[in-house]
């Protein structure tokens, strides 16, 4: 590509026309949403469902079937019991569950203890194997 026809397109980029010349104008510029714009929808959307704040919620654990945990701390918990519906924001980290250990014992299920119960399991075996140099 010369010179010349490179010149030429970058002009024509930066005109509100599409093509050459006889062809139609843009008609708008395509405006990118942003994450803040998405916040406000699902915030407006949560008002309608006319949630309520809970407060005095320290923490927040989602435990995942793969043995990872969602951790939130000092979340904004929200609830409207008529629609079913809760919404938890704020800082979100993901986490193992042996580093949670001590503290979310009381949190697991019965299913979940029976996977942490075959997961101390397998530590001590995985040691054994190793020679102690």
């Amino acid at each position: 590509m010369n010179q010349e026809t490179l010149n030429k397109m970058q002009r024509l980029s930066e005109q509100v026309r599409i093509g050459g010349k006889g062809s139609a104008r843009r008609k708008r510029k395509v405006v990118h949403r942003t994450a803040t714009t998405d916040d406000k929808k699902l915030q407006s959307s949560l008002k309608k469902l006319a949630v309520n704040n809970i407060p005095g919620i320290e923490e927040v654990n989602m435990i995942k079937d793969d043995g990872t945990v969602v951790h939130f701390n000092n979340p904004k918990v929200q609830a409207s019991l008529a629609a079913n519906t809760f919404a938890i924001t704020g800082h979100a980290e993901n986490k193992q569950l042996t580093e949670m250990l001590p503290g979310i014992l009381n949190q697991l299920g019965a299913d979940s203890l029976s996977n942490l119960k075959k997961l101390a399991e397998s530590l001590p075996s995985q040691g054994n194997g190793r020679s102690n140099d």
